[in-house]
């Protein structure tokens, strides 16, 4: 019966009302503690999602620590890349594609502890404690990029799954962070039905490298990439204080914050 109350509980409750106690029983905090500095001076690779995806050949990561989020398994399908992490933060991303999320697998799958309930293959999942602090009003931290350097205590939220990955990143020990498919433009197609800050489209995809990414049907956030500069801006700055860096390896793009540098020149003499 108790089980039964949690989860109604957290179906309905919005997260940032969820039950801490709950989140830290239910999450992976220990094991995702056995992994800090796992990876200590090595780089990798985190993957946006944007159409200039398509022009990096990934078969060049074969060997590389790389990072994916939300519906990088359409470039399983498509080229059998699989990325050595997977994160998923986005409560729409999850709900809209909960079957191919338990479907794909790959070393390690990071998932927010208030989405546990909704995955029935735990297989290499490590769930984290989310704040979402970002993006509530009431919160003192609204809008306001943090960075979390205990990722077994808590990760934060900063407008783009990417600042979930960077954190993890440096707590997992990577040095050197290379961008790719980071293009930092959207475009909103006059069809998409808009409530809020939630886009629902009602066709294909221009945003990303596979037309069904965010298609019709499928619900997604207003980008918002004033915010998400700041977010970048912070995380440039502690990924600098540390000693790591962060270059932006996208084949063209309008993310101009990074140090770029030529996706293929990357592999020369490897």
């Amino acid at each position: 019966m108790k089980k039964k109350v949690k989860s109604v509980i957290r179906s309905v409750l919005p997260q940032r009302f969820i039950d801490q106690k709950y989140r830290t029983r239910c999450s992976s905090s220990q094991k995702i503690k056995q992994l800090k500095n796992k990876f200590k001076g090595e780089r990798c690779f985190i993957l946006g999602n944007g159409p200039s995806l398509n022009k990096c050949d990934l078969s060049l990561l074969e060997g590389e620590y790389t990072f994916g989020v939300n519906g990088i398994y359409y470039k399983h399908q498509s080229e059998g890349f699989k990325p050595t992490f997977y994160v998923v933060e986005d409560r729409h991303v999850m709900s809209d594609n909960l079957v191919e999320i338990n479907d794909f697998d790959c070393e390690y799958k990071f998932f927010p502890v208030d989405y546990k309930h909704l995955l029935s293959n735990h297989k290499n999942c490590l769930f984290f404690n989310m704040d979402t602090g970002f993006y509530q009003k009431p919160s003192s931290y609204y809008s306001i990029p943090r960075f979390s350097m205990e990722a077994d205590r808590v990760l934060y939220c900063g407008q783009s799954v990417t600042m979930i990955n960077l954190q993890l990143a440096a707590y997992l020990g990577f040095d050197e962070v290379y961008l790719i498919g980071m293009d930092f433009s959207y475009d909103i197609p006059k069809s998409a039905v808009i409530e809020d800050t939630t886009i629902t489209s009602t066709e294909d995809d221009p945003n990303h490298f596979h037309p069904d990414y965010f298609g019709a049907g499928k619900k997604w956030h207003d980008p918002q990439l004033d915010k998400v500069l700041l977010s970048y801006k912070m995380m440039d700055l502690i990924y600098k204080a540390q000693g790591k860096s962060i270059i932006n390896a996208t084949v063209g793009g309008k993310l101009e914050l990074f140090e770029r540098v030529d996706y293929y020149s990357i592999f020369q003499g490897d």
